[in-house]
């Protein structure tokens, strides 16, 4: 295995990320669909957790699994958000003494739908990656919002504190946004604040316009209006053309990005159908 500092010192990753399954049909897919993206040989994958911990126990038997048995250097996402300090210290402490996990996705996080307990012993980001990094020698990443957090008081309020967070950790993987120019504006204001670290744009490819307009709204990202345009005609063709759109538009933000030198591409992949549209994306940069 390999920290994704290491990999991205070395030259550009690529890299997908998934989402424990949750039902007895999605396992029965999840176990091909992954070793069909490890046929690619990424440079890495990633692993979700749950709000609150809802996939606590499966996002670490996954990672470590994966880790161990299929040699792709896999990364665990973990959140503060619901959360004692005693637990995560379990959690971390757990995933050192694998001796497999070298890699963590430190997040805020938020906590499960009805939640009414307390909101955590952490707040922020950077204190779990304080915490991260005073149990293991892990490479620790952060997340960013090109567009940007939908909870910042500002564009300038949210870039100085992705800045802060990042300078604690060794790179940030971006959520994902549909027009270049907003991941470029995100790593030119962190320049001007001093932070030169690595940040890997997310790429999530349209499979279906209700569900990405849906994940949107909930992550505070503007679908642009020639990329609607195309979807909403390419609908009366019926799924598969939207879905061919989807990759299409996705292919040609990847190729813009990968023009200006980016340190790699993040493939979200949460499900069946967004794997194998992230895959062709992938065949069709000739990766």
């Amino acid at each position: 295995m390999a920290k994704i500092s290491d990999i991205l010192a070395a030259g550009k990753s690529w890299s997908f990320e998934f989402s424990p399954p949750r039902t007895d049909d999605a396992w029965a897919q999840f176990w091909p669909t992954l070793d069909d993206l490890a046929a690619l040989a990424p440079s890495f994958f990633s692993v979700t957790y749950g709000a609150g911990g809802s996939t606590r126990d499966t996002t670490r038997d996954l990672v470590v699994d994966i880790n161990r048995d299929r040699q792709v250097t896999t990364m665990a996402h973990l959140t503060c958000a619901a959360h004692r300090r005693a637990e995560l210290e379990a959690l971390v402490s757990d995933y050192r003494d694998s001796g497999v996990v070298e890699n963590i996705l430190a997040l805020g996080g938020d906590p499960p739908v009805g939640y009414d307990g307390p909101p955590g012993e952490l707040t922020y980001a950077s204190e779990l990656v304080e915490l991260v990094c005073s149990i293991g020698e892990f490479s620790v990443g952060v997340a960013a919002h090109p567009e940007p957090h939908p909870r910042s008081e500002s564009v300038a309020a949210d870039r100085a504190h992705t800045a802060a967070k990042l300078e604690l950790a060794d790179f940030a993987i971006t959520q994902f946004f549909f027009e270049a120019h907003h991941y470029f504006g995100l790593v030119e204001s962190l320049k001007l604040l001093g932070c030169a670290k690595p940040v890997i744009p997310g790429i999530m490819p349209v499979t279906s316009i209700a569900s990405i307009k849906r994940m949107a709204e909930l992550q505070g990202s503007e679908v642009p209006v020639g990329l609607t345009d195309r979807l909403y005609a390419a609908e009366t063709d019926g799924p598969a053309a939207v879905r061919d759109v989807g990759i299409q538009a996705a292919t040609e933000l990847c190729e813009e990005l990968l023009a200006e030198g980016v340190p790699g591409l993040h493939f979200f992949a949460f499900n069946r159908t967004t794997a194998y549209a992230a895959r062709e994306i992938h065949q069709n940069l000739g990766l």
